[in-house]
């Protein structure tokens, strides 16, 4: 089993929003019981706080619901518990790395560090435009998942 967790600020934007996409990624192919698919924030802000309506209605047009998601803070033990903790900025990275103290087994990075052209995902929260972001969170998908499959882990 691939056990992955999303990583952002608050948890209501950016991290439900690659979660939930990965998580209809791998039902559409069949392949639910392979994998373990969550989210979490590097700060307390919105924890218990629902997903961002912004990303909510994004997420409502592809027929993907959030239901029942509330933000929570990952924590230390999250690095054991999962093969990989993608966060979706250099911030969120500083942060995960603050939580965990090291990653001698090179399970945290950026999401879009997978892509073509490495860089950060904007932050809806301040930006607005989940459009972006969904578009830069779908090319970090498309490309860590040829990258799982290029590894041999699917």
């Amino acid at each position: 089993m691939i056990r992955i967790l999303f990583v952002c600020h608050g948890n209501i934007c950016r991290s439900p929003m690659a979660e939930f996409l990965m998580k209809d990624m791998v039902k559409k192919r069949n392949m639910e019981g392979e994998f373990y698919i969550a989210s979490a924030a590097t700060s307390t802000e919105e924890i218990g706080n629902p997903v961002h309506r912004g990303t909510r209605n994004k997420l409502r047009q592809l027929g993907i619901s959030t239901e029942g998601k509330y933000a929570v803070q990952m924590t230390k033990k999250d690095y054991h518990a999962y093969d990989y903790l993608i966060g979706m900025d250099k911030w969120n990275i500083r942060n995960i790395l603050r939580i965990v103290g090291s990653d001698p087994e090179g399970k945290v990075c950026r999401l879009l560090d997978f892509a073509k052209q490495p860089r950060d995902i904007a932050d809806p929260w301040y930006t607005g435009n989940f459009e972006v972001t969904y578009a830069d969170i779908m090319e970090g998908l498309d490309a860590f998942w040829k990258y799982l499959e290029e590894e041999g882990r699917i």
